[in-house]
């Protein structure tokens, strides 16, 4: 894969960074060759990202001041004012969160803006707009870039019916299927992954790189960084703290270089004494359908035991995400929810907020944050309108005032529980990491103090060092509180660390509920049992 050469592909040199007064990137040096794959890693908040919408010429980079120092390309040097600029230049991007258009299909996605047109008599008169497009050269061209990376995407599907798997292979066939493409950026791309699915991108990206294509490589699961990369840059605090051959280091070389520590593993064992059989049962789901696209609900039936973590695990597209998301009333369900003995109402979030639910979705940016606001404004802001919380009774209640003493004083103790890195409690949630964004959401449900807590893939996307403190938060949250917490995730191990007892999801129904302490081999067996 490594192919040197006299001249590097891609050099940036000195690179610094602040966004208001705050310094993120100080003095960075890169080097990538052609064909060359390096893995980019540190924790959230490192600068990885903001490294990389430098390269990419983001416009948030030139509307907030710039940044110091020099890019070059085969060794002159460049300055991107647009991502357009840098896409002419042959570098392609895909970014951690999705930017496809959800009415559109997979094929007019992949050629959006650079779709074959059949010129005619109206269009001389009328302009280009009166073009047709080129169909079928427009599926071939689709196919042929779906074909790199090994993976079966329907390219007559509509995005907003996608699973969010096959939306992230979307965006990667989009750039491959540019022609001039000479390097390729991948931030976060196996986060929303299936294992299977994972595995298929890595082989396209060597098949990628064996193509002459140098790829940059983010991503929080080391192991795939040691199995696809030649070297591994890794990041903290917005310095380069080190950079080895892949095959020179390990996963926890990477890790301690990452968070500057040793991060304690997890003891499996940890909480699985705790038994909840002759616990009264809080909630009981019966007979759930809910028809979210990529992940239909067919057939569940589950109750959940007062006081306990319960993890709900499953392959991706076969259900378990649909369960909270059905629960909530943010898709179309049917079946019966009792809550404390008493009937929930399905499609009715507010009757689901009103009876001490929260929810924490995984889908932070589309359902979990108000971007443009503060994080003082998203995290008091749920309490205050459903709970009236944070708020000053005048006149016997006759007017309310926010009381900004309350919002300020709860936004900075979970700023320092959750360790959220920000310039302020003022700062808006937009300009966080995703990781830091992740934080905001956790800090916002419990704030509202819920009886019951759905958190829905806690820790997609966010480093191994704040994998264990959203973990340890949601188990004191739990201990403390003594509210019931329900946790979906793809990561099986990180449910077998958390929960008391694991619901695992196939074909749409419960295949079966074993205690966390069960093996891997036992729980995979249920997750292929009936696989649609």
């Amino acid at each position: 894969m490594n192919n040197q050469q006299n001249t590097p592909l891609l050099e940036m040199r000195n690179i610094s960074k602040d966004f208001f007064g705050n310094q993120v990137l100080s003095d960075i040096n890169l080097t990538l060759n052609e064909g060359e794959v390096i893995g980019l890693v540190g924790e959230n908040g490192a600068g990885k990202s903001t490294l990389m919408r430098i390269l990419f010429g983001a416009n948030m980079i030139r509307e907030t001041g710039g940044y110091g120092g020099d890019v070059l390309l085969n060794g002159e040097k460049v300055n991107f004012s647009s991502p357009f600029d840098a896409i002419e230049a042959g570098i392609g991007m895909v970014h951690q969160e999705f930017s496809l258009i959800p009415g559109f299909t997979t094929t007019e996605n992949i050629l959006l803006n650079r779709e074959p047109v059949r010129k005619n008599l109206i269009a001389e008169i009328f302009g280009d707009r009166m073009n047709t497009l080129k169909r079928s050269e427009m599926d071939e061209r689709a196919a042929n870039a779906i074909e790199l990376m090994g993976v079966n995407v329907d390219r007559k599907m509509v995005i907003s019916d996608m699973p969010v798997g096959h939306k992230q292979f979307t965006e990667i066939a989009r750039e491959l299927s540019k022609e001039q493409l000479k390097l390729l950026i991948l931030d976060e791309p196996t986060a929303v992954l299936t294992e299977k699915e994972a595995e298929a991108l890595l082989a396209a990206i060597k098949g990628m790189a064996q193509r002459g294509i140098a790829i940059v490589f983010i991503t929080h699961r080391l192991q795939e960084i040691l199995s696809v990369c030649d070297r591994v840059i890794v990041m903290r605090d917005g310095y380069v703290v080190s950079e080895k051959n892949a095959s020179d280091t390990s996963v926890d070389e990477i890790t301690k270089a990452m968070v500057g520590r040793e991060v304690a593993k997890t003891d499996s064992a940890e909480g699985k004494n705790r038994s909840f059989d002759q616990a009264k049962t809080i909630l009981s789901i019966s007979h759930l359908w809910v028809d979210m696209p990529g992940e239909t609900v067919r057939d569940v039936s589950l109750d959940v035991k007062e006081g306990e973590i319960l993890g709900i695990g499953g392959l991706a597209g076969q259900g378990k995400l649909g369960i909270p998301n059905g629960v909530m009333g943010l898709y179309q369900a049917g079946g019966k929810v009792t809550f404390e003995g008493k009937d929930i109402p399905l499609n009715s979030p507010r009757r689901c907020l009103d009876s001490s639910f929260a929810f924490v979705s995984e889908d932070r940016r589309g359902v979990g944050l108000l971007l443009d606001e503060t994080l003082e404004w998203n995290i008091a802001f749920p309490a205050m309108q459903i709970q009236n919380k944070f708020l000053k009774n005048y006149l016997g209640g006759l007017v309310k005032w926010r009381d900004e003493a309350a919002i300020k004083e709860v936004t900075d103790r979970y700023i320092d529980e959750l360790a959220i890195k920000c310039t302020s409690s003022k700062q808006k949630a937009r300009e966080l990491s995703g990781g830091n964004q992740q934080k905001v959401c956790l800090a916002k449900a419990f704030a509202l103090n819920p009886r019951l807590l759905f958190v829905s893939e806690p820790t997609r996307g966010i480093d191994v060092g704040a994998k264990a403190l959203v973990l340890d938060a949601l188990k004191k949250f739990n201990r403390e509180n003594g509210v019931t917490v329900v946790i979906v995730s793809s990561e099986l191990e990180e449910l077998r660390q958390s929960c008391d007892r694991i619901a695992i999801v196939s074909g749409g129904k419960i295949a079966g509920i074993l205690p966390a302490a069960s093996s891997v081999e036992e729980l995979g067996a249920l997750m292929l049992s009936q696989v649609i």
